[in-house]
């Protein structure tokens, strides 16, 4: 094990516990926590994003959180930069950085050797008004001719603009700035994972627990300060679903019980992008002594 500590990170679906215990492996390790949830990022969705309050924090310096308008997108590029930035100044003060979060490709944009092409508004703006106005054919077919391999990979229409667009910037396939799985320095990754119907009985509470904090309160505020035009935000689990009630669509129950569904659909991909790295190691959160588990895996050091 090299003489400097590895970046530790905590992943895994989501409702499995782990901003609790990145903060637990910060106090034990001298460490201090960067977030790597997309929607964490935002300023004010914190009861409908599971935002860990700063009483939990016990004094452990976060990071990436509250850095957004639920106006402004979300961008991996830029996350990419903010996070590695925040890691190596964490590094500078002597202390460890935990990386926490479930968002897979923000994970990834952090921790591994990954080239992220650039955007052009301009260029984005162009595809998004043909699609618009014409349908996902004709550009779908576009990427047929130009990027094969995307347009067989790929569903959700805003991704086939993604694609183009970075065609259109670098002549470069999509496909060609997919991550490795080699980390930029020395990780020690840890997966938090448990049982379905645990966790699908954990993710029902926890929505119940968030109406009864006031999630509904907390979309109205947000949807007077623009979350409906948030391209990124308004996609966040809970705030459509919410955003239905504040307009007459749907009662709070309804509203909660699409919730549930659309966050056990949500800890299912997450489970599958994880599950798919082999450098990650798993732990049962629902196992007694989950944080000593946790630090013999970091003692052990980072996969030969």
């Amino acid at each position: 094990m090299s003489a400097q500590p590895p970046v530790v990170a905590v992943v895994g679906p989501t409702g499995t516990g782990k901003s609790a215990l990145g903060v637990e492996l910060a106090r034990a390790l001298g460490g201090e926590v960067v977030n790597a949830d997309a929607m964490q990022l935002y300023r004010g969705m914190d009861i409908g994003t599971a935002k860990i309050p700063p009483a939990e924090r016990h004094g452990v310096a976060h990071h990436l959180l509250d850095v957004l308008d639920v106006t402004e997108e979300a961008s991996v590029a830029d996350f990419q930069r903010a996070a590695r930035a925040t890691i190596a100044g964490i590094r500078a003060r002597g202390a460890v950085p935990v990386l926490v979060g479930g968002s897979g490709l923000y994970v990834r944009a952090a921790l591994d050797v990954l080239e992220l092409p650039g955007t052009d508004p301009r260029v984005r703006a162009r595809l998004e008004q043909e699609l618009a106005e014409r349908g996902p054919g004709p550009l779908r077919e576009r990427l047929r001719q130009v990027d094969p391999d995307s347009a067989a990979r790929i569903r959700d229409d805003r991704r086939v603009v993604r694609a183009l667009e970075v065609w259109e910037l670098t002549g470069r396939p999509f496909t060609a700035f997919m991550p490795r799985r080699e980390h930029l320095e020395p990780t020690v990754q840890i997966g938090l994972d448990t049982e379905r119907t645990v966790l699908h009985d954990r993710l029902a509470a926890r929505v119940e627990a968030m109406v009864a904090a006031g999630l509904e309160d907390e979309v109205r505020r947000l949807a007077a300060r623009g979350l409906r035009e948030g391209r990124t935000a308004s996609r966040a689990l809970g705030y459509g679903q919410f955003l239905d009630v504040v307009d007459g669509r749907a009662s709070t129950a309804e509203a909660a019980g699409a919730t549930v569904v659309a966050t056990r659909q949500f800890a299912r991909r997450q489970r599958t992008w994880f599950r798919a790295d082999p450098r990650v190691r798993w732990l049962d959160p629902a196992e007694p002594g989950l944080l000593e588990r946790a630090l013999r895996l970091v003692a052990d050091g980072p996969e030969r």
